[in-house]
């Protein structure tokens, strides 16, 4: 078994949750470049709903934090003026539920600003916002909308899952010309931590990580439910089943080599994610890893996600993909041959 996340022998490398890494993000990518600009609501002087901009306010000013109304669609409207003017800016939509009013700014603008004006003009910028259960929000607060950003071409879709990845991620994604939605798992948001270096790093987009190598299961999550797939996999350990788990980390562009070599090597596959299952993104990682890898599979590829309903209120933990509906799926298929 490999770890987790990087682990520092420093012991002066301080341990974070990705809220605080997060912001540590924020803070050197401002720092470092006066193009980069924070908006959205409660941004400012009360440093975010979940206070992922705290101090951002009093360091760099009203003018570089930007508290908007309550307006999604004016949020991403002026950012993307603002990244069309040369500004980087990092757009907060308070919880991924509340994006839809800014949907036509982001897949009929930002997406198609480098295509319509033929290279001529970029849209820098990033769109953060916290997704998915587990905080007993209702189906108003508790969404997981990738999908539907991962369909639009000439977006990048980032969905991290711990507070490492969250920096270097981030800072990467403020650099990119291309803009990119960044969702936050918010279940993890402060029960995620690890070691998290001060100083600047950056982590690639498009670059799959193996957090655990296994020969009989390739098991592919990401955001929360790759705390869970954690769980599962080493429960499962217990009965003699070996899994390979992946966290994708880039969404769009994906990584889909390091999936298919391990999928090569165990002959079998699981895809754990939050949202509902009728067109979620396991049913494309299925449909890719299928052509690319039909004749070493030894089992049908097998989903475990949420279920297609509204997200509930009272039975939140019936509807997350959590630990053991994973183990099931991961005996299952282990016990299976094509």
């Amino acid at each position: 078994m490999i770890p987790y996340w990087p682990s520092a022998t420093d012991t002066a490398v301080p341990r974070m949750n990705i809220i605080e890494a997060v912001n540590s993000a924020l803070s050197i990518a401002m720092e470092q470049d006066e193009r980069v600009v924070v908006l959205g609501e409660d941004v400012g002087k009360f440093g975010g709903v979940f206070r992922a901009t705290k101090g951002l306010y009093e360091k760099f000013g009203p003018e570089r934090t930007m508290d908007t109304p309550l307006a999604e669609g004016g949020i991403i409207g002026t950012a993307i003026g603002m990244a069309l003017y040369g500004l980087r800016p990092v757009a907060e939509i308070q919880f991924a539920d509340f994006i839809w009013p800014a949907f036509d700014q982001i897949v009929s603008e930002l997406a198609k600003m480098r295509f319509r004006s033929g290279g001529q003009y970029a849209a820098p910028m990033v769109i953060r916002t916290p997704v998915g259960g587990g905080i007993k929000g209702g189906h108003y607060h508790s969404q997981s909308p990738e999908t539907y950003f991962i369909h639009t071409a000439g977006l990048k879709v980032v969905c991290p899952s711990n507070p490492y990845d969250a920096k270097g991620l981030l800072l990467t994604a403020i650099r990119d010309d291309d803009p990119v939605m960044f969702f936050e798992p918010k279940r993890v948001y402060r029960a995620a931590r690890g070691e998290v270096p001060v100083e600047e790093y950056a982590i690639p987009l498009g670059e799959a990580k193996i957090l655990r190598e296994g020969a009989d299961v390739t098991v592919v999550a990401w955001g929360a439910m790759v705390h869970e797939a954690i769980t599962a996999c080493e429960k499962v350990a217990g009965e003699g089943i070996d899994c390979e788990l992946i966290d994708p980390r880039t969404l769009l562009p994906l990584d889909i080599d390091t999936i298919v070599e391990s999928v090569k090597k165990t002959g079998r596959l699981v895809v754990v994610h939050e949202a509902p299952r009728t067109c979620g993104y396991g049913a494309e990682l299925v449909s890719l890893v299928t052509e690319r890898a039909f004749y070493h599979l030894e089992a049908a590829p097998v989903r475990v996600t949420g279920y297609d309903t509204p997200f509930p209120y009272t039975l939140e933990d019936e509807y997350l993909p959590l630990a053991p509906r994973i183990e099931k799926a991961l005996v299952k298929i282990a016990a299976e041959r094509a």
